[in-house]
């Protein structure tokens, strides 16, 4: 059943699907999706092409918008707009702790998520592109993970695609998950000694939460389990264009004088826990690293593991030493499965994941160097998120592939300046830029 309902400027019409969980098995169990139809209030009649929107993540599902925010009303002047949730997403059968046990034990829930890739995303929207647009081939919207989705597209049903544009989330082809992290935590470092040197106040500001943190233990709203690791991963908000300023305010805030002494603020630790939890989007950090997984090599725990070969990221040296600890980003650890109650009763579903070594290949090199679809990518000069190297090695591996290389936004730039970044993109697939 369709629901159709109208926001400012815009026409929405909430759409159900069925498809199979595994795509291999037609005829086994099936899954639910949900997406929502976008079109301008004046075209509501209108014949138009189509763009399917790929949220970054994994584990997020598409955007919530008022009225035609962000990049949308750049999109609906040209297309009718599907925002996808992906599995386990949204309202897309979602999957977390508490619909998981329905699945069984913790190895029938790492089987059922092993079918909740880019692969299966990609045939999920194979399998619905027939039914919205009549066959017709639309054009794909790829933001961070959804690029990987975009270019997992490319790879292995070219066919459903009129264009492909990407932001922010070209993936490497053929990298193990340590590649990413070795790539990633000298990036890491650099961001956060930018951050200090933006804000040198916050060098003592984050020595004293760490020491508190080390000393306290503290336990945050909810039950999140608080560490220094915990703190550090803070660092999560400078992959964007105002994350500097973001975590500058909010450590900036986190003390209060008590009749005790001086203690986290309610506030901070209100604050702290929404960034840390995991519990509106754990397939975040179930399939995370699984994202980069190709083949019979496990991720291991890949971002602790090749944590361990950066010894600056090591908080309690940092501080001996008089100096502040360097925050992480982007990085799922372990630990995160002990201190998140969101994440607590899937600690050993996540460690099946992290040793599984039957991963199906994601990307067709052969496919992507004979590309006829037009695509375009936004490529973040300084990415936190997504290697920029890896990046443009993976745009040269894509046959007509136009990269805009741009250091005027961060991670984020879809979310900052949509209509800008989408209009950009839409001319280099037409030729126009």
């Amino acid at each position: 059943m369709t629901v159709t309902y109208r926001q400012p400027g815009v026409v929405l019409t909430d759409r159900r699907f069925t498809v199979p969980l595994d795509h291999a098995d037609p005829a086994g169990e099936r899954i639910e999706l949900f997406a929502r139809e976008c079109v301008a209030a004046g075209k509501a009649d209108a014949e138009l092409p189509w763009l399917v929107y790929l949220q970054g993540g994994p584990g997020f599902g598409a955007n919530r918008f008022s009225g035609t925010q962000a990049w949308l009303g750049r999109a609906l002047r040209d297309y009718r707009v599907l925002l996808l949730d992906q599995r386990g997403t949204g309202a897309s059968t979602p999957a977390n702790r508490q619909t998981l046990p329905l699945r069984g034990g913790p190895r029938e829930q790492a089987d059922y998520l092993a079918h909740f890739r880019a692969d299966a995303i990609v045939r999920d929207c194979e399998a619905i592109r027939r039914e919205v647009t009549g066959g017709a081939p639309w054009t794909v919207l790829g933001q961070s993970f959804g690029g990987f989705c975009a270019t997992r597209y490319l790879s292995s049903a070219p066919e459903g695609l009129s264009a492909a544009l990407i932001t922010g989330g070209l993936p490497t082809l053929d990298g193990h998950a340590d590649d990413v992290y070795r790539a990633a935590y000298p990036r890491m470092e650099r961001k956060s000694l930018a951050h200090y040197a933006r804000y040198p106040q916050d060098v003592e500001r984050a020595r004293r939460i760490a020491e508190y943190v080390a000393e306290h233990e503290p336990v945050l709203p909810g039950g999140y389990r608080f560490t220094v690791e915990a703190f550090q991963s803070f660092g999560i908000l400078l992959g964007a264009g105002d994350g500097s300023d973001r975590l500058h305010y909010l450590l900036e805030d986190a003390f209060v004088r008590t009749p005790s002494g001086h203690e986290l603020s309610d506030a901070f630790q209100e604050q702290a826990h929404a960034l840390l939890s995991y519990a509106g989007h754990p397939l975040y950090a179930l399939l995370h690293e699984a994202c980069y997984a190709q083949g019979d090599r496990p991720t291991a725990w890949s971002a602790e593991r090749v944590r361990a070969e950066f010894p600056r990221f090591d908080a309690g040296k940092s501080l001996a030493e008089g100096g502040a600890p360097l925050f992480t980003g982007e990085a799922v650890q372990r630990w995160m499965f002990d201190c998140d109650p969101a994440l607590r009763p899937l600690r050993e579903t996540a460690d099946l994941l992290a040793a599984r070594a039957d991963w199906a290949p994601l990307y067709d090199a052969g496919r992507l160097a004979a590309n006829e679809v037009p695509v375009a990518a936004a490529v973040y000069h300084d990415d936190l998120y997504v290697d920029t190297a890896d990046a443009l090695r993976t745009a040269r591996a894509i046959r007509g592939l136009r990269t805009w290389i741009t250091d005027e936004y961060e991670h984020d730039g879809l979310r900052a300046s949509g209509p800008r970044v989408l209009d950009k993109l839409l001319g280099l697939v037409r030729g126009e830029a």
